[in-house]
């Protein structure tokens, strides 16, 4: 057996090309744990932010990022059970997805279903289970209801479209023209952000408000949502990619709990990490229903690109030029 794996490192804070390919030594799995071999990664927004250093839960520069992985148990520490070596497993790692090896505590994967494929697992896991658990676990939506999701062509703004369609809310998705398509085929109503205050563009269409805000851009944004939402509605942000510097975020969440709650709505803020770190049960309990849901092709994952593993700088690069609609998957034959 080789002595060493190959990975992508972050080797310091910046653009894409801070990415190294590196070789790492092979470890032995210890008590507890299991070692995976990594073959497929998902790339998401998230990646972007850890490339600035500033991410919250990622480990010191220098470290291996890749934030959801599906691979095959390659060895099982001792005092595991329920895993087997060649068992096809799926983990939200929040790092180390990004090299052929993984080693983490088994308590953190789940098994994949023999009807979806590796790509399809890792395509879900961060997505789908933050739109999964907002959609259900903060807002707590009900058939009939109406909704506004903003980026809504990225990678959890698709798979909101698609668990709210499943759920009947009648929905709109704020998204630049030329992804309207894709917003339209997910049962959604299309508004252009570029046309002019969301709040306004929103009216224009429900004069009341909706009842939930899905909002992912944050910064100034967040105070056309909360009057995008009618009074007594919900306002759940996440991700937050336009929120710059520690002033203007201070002043974001101070706009979207206590603005939100003086306008008469009801402001959250969802973060899966966050979530998972507390109690990792909710994952534990609705990854399989997402799992679920791709086996039965009530949910399409939306893979529009896939690179293979060693290459993720490319994939950042691309993702980093926001012309992506749906989720971008590193895979390793």
């Amino acid at each position: 057996m080789a002595a060493t794996y190959r990975a992508v490192m972050l080797t310091k804070a910046g653009g894409p090309n801070v990415l190294q390919r590196v070789e790492l030594p092979i470890e032995q799995p210890g008590p507890g744990e299991l070692r995976v071999r990594v073959t497929a990664a998902g790339v998401g927004s998230t990646d972007l932010i850890m490339l600035t250093g500033k991410y919250l839960y990622a480990p010191k520069i220098p470290f291996v990022p890749g934030y959801e992985i599906a691979g095959v148990v390659d060895a099982v520490g001792v005092g595991v059970t329920g895993f087997k070596v060649g068992q096809r497993v799926a983990a939200l790692t929040v790092h180390g997805g990004y090299g052929e090896l993984l080693l983490r505590e088994a308590k953190h994967f789940l098994p994949i279903p023999d009807e979806i494929s590796d790509v399809e697992a890792a395509a879900v896991i961060l997505n789908y289970v933050t739109a999964w658990q907002m959609i259900h676990r903060v807002a707590k939506v009900r058939p009939g209801q109406t909704a506004l999701v903003t980026g809504a062509a990225g990678g959890v703004g698709t798979a909101l479209l698609q668990l709210l369609r499943l759920a009947g809310v009648k929905t709109y998705g704020a998204a630049s023209a030329k992804k309207h398509d894709t917003v339209r085929k997910l049962g959604a109503t299309p508004i252009d952000y570029r046309a002019g205050p969301i709040d306004r563009l929103m009216r224009a269409l429900e004069q009341n408000g909706v009842d939930h805000v899905f909002d992912a851009i944050g910064g100034a944004n967040i105070g056309p949502c909360i009057r995008a939402a009618r009074r007594g509605g919900t306002v759940v942000g996440y991700g937050f990619m336009g929120a710059a510097g520690k002033l203007a975020t201070l002043a974001m969440f101070i706009n979207l709990f206590v603005g939100a709650r003086l306008r008469g709505r009801r402001g959250a803020f969802y973060g899966i990490t966050m979530l998972y770190r507390k109690d990792p049960k909710p994952l534990r309990e609705d990854l399989p229903k997402i799992f679920g849901l791709v086996a039965e092709k009530k949910i399409d994952p939306l893979v529009m690109q896939t690179f293979p593993l060693l290459d993720a700088r490319r994939a950042i690069e691309l993702l980093a030029t926001g012309s992506v609609a749906g989720k971008i998957v590193l895979t390793n034959a």
